[in-house]
């Protein structure tokens, strides 16, 4: 589909200014530990991982005192090339991608993600409230990939980065980076990106 395709009509600065009101009264300590922002038919960029992905180097980073955006950044670098936890390889893939379409257009629109070995991000038009979406592609794919893995356990961690698109430049960014992320890895399986 395409960066550009999502803006060939423009979408009204009202769309937007949700956020410039809620991320204004937040201030400087906004990222410190902000709520799960939930605002029906905006656009949410969600991120989630393996339980096995977070070491104690992972953690380490969690427990930095530095912005979530900062803690994001490291984490993402880190577990880009991290083989903790990575187990969405071949056909853990597809099942994946099944469980994410399964609900396209009913609690979602998805607009572009990518499933990486540890990790997977999410650009989507929420149409329901974000901890029902994860819940949904984590409780059910959780069960699937046990299964299919032959594991049993805690299969994803159980928190979540959700970060809402403020603005087309921030959509953009957003889209861009999970385009890039695994060309950047180096994945070479055309079945974990999407968009």
């Amino acid at each position: 589909m395409g960066l550009k395709s999502h803006f060939q009509s423009p979408i009204s600065k009202s769309h937007f200014q949700t956020y410039d009101i809620i991320y204004q009264n937040f201030g400087d300590n906004m990222y410190k530990k902000l709520p799960h922002l939930c605002l029906e038919n905006h656009y949410q960029f969600i991120t989630f991982r393996t339980y096995d992905s977070l070491d104690f180097y992972a953690r380490t980073i969690l427990e930095k005192d530095i912005t979530i955006h900062k803690k994001e950044q490291e984490l993402d670098i880190y577990l880009d090339n991290s083989k903790s936890g990575a187990y969405l390889y071949g056909e853990a893939i597809e099942l994946l991608k099944d469980i994410i379409f399964e609900k396209n257009h009913i609690m979602y629109e998805i607009i572009i993600f990518a499933i990486m070995p540890n990790h997977v991000h999410l650009l989507i038009k929420q149409l329901d409230k974000i901890a029902n979406i994860v819940k949904h592609i984590k409780g059910k794919s959780s069960f699937v990939l046990n299964k299919h893995l032959k594991k049993s356990g805690r299969f994803w961690h159980i928190n979540y980065f959700d970060k809402a698109i403020r603005e087309e430049k921030h959509f953009a960014k957003v889209y861009q980076y999970i385009e890039n992320n695994p060309i950047k890895a180096e994945l070479n399986d055309n079945r974990v990106f999407y968009g």
